[in-house]
């Protein structure tokens, strides 16, 4: 079996025990057709880059799958005819990523406390000017 990323963009109007269901139907149609997904990621409410069919936001949602190809084919064609579902978007991968995604390690990022150093560059470099 291969092994893929799959994020899907649900609508922003519906709340996130939607989003959960919808996750669950997507992991079920993936083990029923013979896969298994190894992790699940909810990135939630975001903002979109551009407007998609009139909404701004969306919840975001990433699988990394363990599953053939006929799975992935299922999971697609649901994803197409599934109202909720605003964009997906699968990729194969050599290998999953160890521990947790790009984006939930940003969000970690956002909060972090402020450099203390900063200031002082700051201070230092309007000191240089005068």
């Amino acid at each position: 079996m291969s092994l893929y990323e799959y994020t899907y963009i649900a609508r922003q109007d519906i709340q996130p025990q939607q989003v959960d269901a919808i996750t669950e139907l997507f992991t079920k149609i993936i083990t029923d057709n013979g896969g298994n997904v190894a992790k699940t990621e909810s990135w939630g409410l975001r903002t979109l880059a551009y407007k998609i069919k009139k909404y701004k936001k969306g919840h975001y949602v990433h699988l990394n799958l363990d599953a053939p190809h006929a799975a992935i084919a299922e999971l697609e064609r649901n994803a197409r005819l599934h109202e909720d579902v605003v964009r997906y978007m699968t990729i194969r991968v050599e290998e999953f990523e160890e521990g947790d995604s790009v984006v939930l390690r940003s969000k970690d990022r956002d909060n972090r406390p402020p450099r203390d150093d900063k200031f002082k560059r700051d201070d230092k470099f309007k000191k240089d000017a005068s």
